[in-house]
């Protein structure tokens, strides 16, 4: 269990669930939280270990959520990937489930159009949060803020899929990391 005793799992299980129940806009924008609580409170990782798993995680194929499990594995091993996963899925699933019946029978509702539309904007801020807590290593360096910025601008500006974004990025920072 990579040194972690049973009451340690079950506080990561427990934080994990309380951020699946914040997790609107999904489980990236807990990002900052888990970086505060696994960095900066526990010191299991460090700065660069917990970004380059979410960044790792994000363009690996497959689920978003994908790197909740890397961070778990990370801490913990299988240990720490039950104790991530089953906290970031469980409590949101059993809410979503409940939830999804209630909207479906109130959809007309004028307070519930409202709620979820006042989701938009709690939502981009947590996404924000998230774009801040992980461009942390590389923040200082004018040539990454600059990558970030258009990144942001070519996103919103225009039509480009995400992943050819992702794939630019991917090959810029393969060419720095190349021999001069």
């Amino acid at each position: 269990m990579h040194g972690l005793g049973w009451t340690d799992l079950l506080g990561l299980w427990l934080h994990f669930s309380l951020l699946s129940l914040l997790a609107v806009g999904g489980a990236i924008t807990t990002a900052p939280d888990m970086q505060r609580y696994l960095v900066g409170q526990q010191g299991w990782m460090s700065d660069a270990q917990f970004t380059a798993g979410v960044a790792i995680a994000q363009a690996a194929p497959g689920p978003n959520i994908l790197f909740v499990a890397v961070m778990g594995w990370h801490v913990a091993g299988v240990a720490g990937v039950l104790a991530t996963m089953a906290g970031i899925m469980g409590p949101s699933s059993v809410l979503a489930f409940a939830v999804g019946r209630y909207g479906r029978r109130r959809a007309d509702s004028i307070a519930l159009r409202a709620f979820t539309a006042g989701l938009t904007p709690l939502t981009l801020g947590l996404l924000l949060s998230t774009g801040w807590v992980l461009t942390a290593p590389v923040r200082s360096e004018w040539v990454a803020a600059l990558l970030v910025l258009g990144t942001v601008l070519a996103s919103v500006r225009t039509r480009v899929s995400p992943m050819w974004l992702i794939a630019a990025g991917a090959v810029a920072g393969a060419l720095a990391l190349q021999p001069g």
